[in-house]
């Protein structure tokens, strides 16, 4: 089958493909697609594979070839499965691919602000402990994980994997209910109390219509004065004004973002000009570690190989794949 790749270059360097190039022999790289060259290069292809580019209805309802688009990510947003339904083009995420890294990169944000690293990093280079009379610098809270209490929104893979890690480190952990719906089903809790409970908030969910703009001004004034917020999930799910605003009137304490509504951020987002020590903002690299990004090479190259033979493998939108004698 005639396949591309068309955004290549944002799964990262150092990156194994030989397989998928097995799989798939006729197989095109393109590092990068600008939107005005997506239409020509998915024309006639059977294969299309991509991370973060969009695929609208313009753009499947002119591809009379394609059977399969596989992603390197589990969000689909950026695919109208609809118009991949109507048009009978089979969809496949990955899954359980960056569990470690996302999970740990939650609490990499998480210790710096509670420990307020980046404040004694700066006073240490601005002299202050140099100065200081005492052997040590107290001059910022530090605050232990241990009698904290987080609180989980999208309670899969990652979510799990987030809690499993903060149990080791002795916190509590609750998890709210579905967004948009009021069941508190087995263990979890309800929106509104999680919000409340909370000292950490940390967010897995998918972006959806009930979860779209789900932390806005209401919710921080319902969060405690000390509560820290960590989005590696989708940065729509957070009005950026509100957020800001919580965070200069402390209505919450801190706030780590790993994902943005726009990526690149190149009309600019109200997060990039605050200036305030209580952000942490990093370019969407929560997924990043090399053996991730190798998983979900891996895990895309099985999702191709299944549907060749037939079978459904994360097929969010499921079409009879072709067999290994078609």
């Amino acid at each position: 089958m005639k396949a591309v790749f068309l955004d290549f270059q944002t799964m990262g360097p150092e990156l194994d493909i030989s397989a998928l190039r097995t799989l798939l022999p006729e197989l095109e790289v393109f590092d990068l697609t600008p939107e005005a060259q997506v239409a020509e290069r998915i024309k006639d292809v059977q294969v299309v594979l991509t991370n973060k580019i969009d695929l609208n209805e313009e753009l499947l309802s002119n591809c009379n070839s394609l059977r399969v688009i596989g992603l390197t990510a589990t969000g689909t947003d950026n695919v109208d499965l609809n118009a991949a339904k109507r048009y009978g083009i089979t969809v496949c995420n990955i899954r359980a691919y960056c569990t470690q890294s996302i999970a740990e990169h939650v609490f990499a944000c998480l210790l710096s602000l509670t420990r307020n690293l980046q404040q004694y990093n700066a006073a240490v280079r601005a002299g202050k402990w140099q100065e200081s009379e005492n052997f040590c610098l107290m001059s910022y809270p530090i605050r232990e994980l241990s009698e904290m209490t987080l609180g989980i929104i999208g309670y899969g893979e990652l979510g799990k994997g987030v809690a499993k890690l903060a149990q080791s480190f002795g916190m509590e952990v609750i998890v709210s209910a579905r967004p948009g719906t009021q069941s508190t089903n087995g263990n979890r809790v309800a929106f509104k109390d999680l919000l409340r409970c909370a000292d950490v908030i940390s967010l897995h969910c998918p972006l959806t219509e009930n979860t779209k703009g789900m932390f806005s001004e209401n919710e921080f004034k319902k969060m405690k004065s000390d509560a820290i917020l960590i989005n590696t999930a989708r940065g729509s799910l957070i009005d950026p004004d509100a957020l800001v605003a919580a965070l200069q009137s402390g209505e919450i304490a801190a706030a780590a973002i790993d994902v943005l509504s726009k990526e690149p951020p190149v009309d600019g987002n109200p997060l990039l000009d605050y200036k305030g020590q209580n952000l942490i903002i990093t370019p969407h690299i929560g997924w990043g570690s090399r053996q991730a990004r190798q998983a979900a090479i891996d895990e895309l190259t099985a999702n191709i190989a299944a549907f060749i033979r037939g079978e459904e493998r994360n097929q969010v939108v499921s079409f009879k794949g072709c067999s290994s004698s078609s």
